[in-house]
């Protein structure tokens, strides 16, 4: 009889894709059969995230939440994956005993042997070199139909003093052109029609194994694929945003009008503490230049505030640069110190209730930003991939270009002619509500 595994993946989209490639192994071996419930499962795996510090306790009570479950006879065996038993080896082992594998990155390429022996012997611990992460490979998509991230490379060679990443993912390493654009062939070839590329760095993409940044080359690849409706990218840091990306992206209606760019802050002195480039001028260039080559691009931005010695004043320039910049979708966190980095050894470290409610400030200023663009929308006719059927609204709910998914906001509308998930069909706009656009299909 077969083993029932379940997996709970959390975390980032380059996390998922990890989780999607173990469970196409598993699925492989004709030992294991994965299953959606969690109350069907012999074993679960949790393929933790350990970023930050709100992300480390969820996979930590995710964890003991399915440990409980084990204690009381319902599931056989736990087992955690992921940045966080990637990062905190010996940790995991002496401080959550029940645990029955604990699995490093390096390792996710052997889960079905290590499944194996976590449920016949038990306390399996095993990590190999980050480099040996697999990111090739049939995965097993745990996205809707329509959609599927497509990851370009792995690790990060930034080095930011708050961030753990580098120590955990390992060096920045990229994917081949020719074996990225097979995948995607073989995505499409499954019914995905979005593409959603990412990496830590996405814009550095090919200068390991090309000197050069490729990015462009790999767009342009792309784009020749048939059957691919949007290619949406992720994580640009601003560094490598070169005019040549962007006469790609402008010239080719498959990459969508859209651009997710991490700046974290825009003062110098802040940045440069970070180990980051730039200032608010050089910034306020680069998001104009961008604009003025892609007409109508959505941009999002992810923000840091209360990093240590972070003043009211430098605050106060990250508000003013968020109210010129207007960026259509942002997202803020307070500054988390995390272990072993730079950044959590600095001194003017920031009181935790400071660091709250200047991101609250942040993001108080950005809902009305946000709302004065999506209003901009009513009255006009959009482009939306239908998502899913919603029984109780009575409504369809999807996505436009603006739109990444699982991070942005949605369009909600409805259908005077029948239509499938999945499809993409034009909204006329005639209202909102907080993020999301409501709209009608005729």
């Amino acid at each position: 009889m077969s083993i029932k595994i379940g997996m709970v993946s959390l975390g980032c989209p380059k996390n998922q894709v990890d989780a999607e490639l173990m469970l196409n192994k598993l699925c492989k071996d004709n030992n294991y059969e994965i299953v959606n419930d969690e109350n069907k499962a012999d074993v679960i795996i949790v393929n933790t995230c350990g970023f930050i510090e709100d992300a480390k306790k969820e996979s930590i009570e995710t964890i003991l939440e399915f440990v409980q479950l084990k204690e009381q006879g319902k599931i056989k065996a736990v087992i955690a994956t992921g940045c966080l038993a990637e990062r905190y080896r010996d940790e995991m082992v002496k401080e959550i005993p029940e645990l029955d594998g604990v699995v490093g990155i390096g390792c996710n390429g052997q889960i079905a042997e290590i499944v194996n022996k976590a449920v016949n012997i038990g306390h399996i611990a095993c990590y190999g070199k980050k480099t040996d992460l697999p990111m090739e490979g049939q995965r097993m998509l745990t996205t809707l139909a329509h959609t599927a991230y497509l990851k370009i490379a792995d690790g990060c060679d930034n080095c930011c003093t708050y961030c753990a990443i580098p120590m955990i993912r390992g060096p920045f390493r990229s994917r081949k052109i020719e074996d990225i654009v097979n995948e995607a062939n073989d995505l499409v070839s499954k019914g995905v029609k979005e593409i959603v590329l990412i990496a830590q760095d996405t814009t550095r993409y090919g200068l390991d194994i090309y000197n050069r940044l490729a990015l462009p080359d790999l767009l342009t690849e792309l784009c020749k694929i048939n059957g691919i409706k949007w290619i949406r990218l992720l994580y640009c840091y601003p560094d490598f945003i070169t005019d040549e990306l962007l006469d790609v992206i402008a010239s080719n209606d498959k990459i969508c009008r859209y651009m997710d760019i991490p700046l974290q802050h825009c003062d110098r002195d802040v940045l440069k503490a970070m180990n980051r480039r730039g200032d608010k001028q050089w910034l306020s260039n680069l998001i104009k230049k961008i604009r003025d080559k892609i007409p109508g691009i959505t941009l999002r931005t992810t923000l840091i505030t209360g990093f240590p010695g972070e003043t009211e004043q430098q605050f106060n320039e990250l508000c003013d640069f968020v109210n010129e910049m207007k960026f259509e979708h942002l997202g803020c966190f307070a500054y988390s110190a995390e272990e072993d980095t730079i950044a959590a050894q600095m001194d003017n470290q920031i009181d935790e209730k400071i660091k709250q409610r200047r991101q609250e400030i942040i993001m108080e200023q950005q809902r009305d930003i946000a709302l004065k663009h999506i209003k901009e929308y009513i009255g006009k006719t959009i482009t939306v991939v239908a998502e899913y059927y919603d029984e109780d609204s009575f409504c369809w709910i999807g996505r436009s270009e603006r739109d990444a998914p699982e991070i942005d906001g949605r369009v909600i509308f409805g259908s005077a002619s029948p239509i499938n998930t999945g499809d993409f069909v034009d909204v006329r706009i005639i209202d909102c509500i907080e993020y999301d656009l409501i709209g009608q299909h005729d």
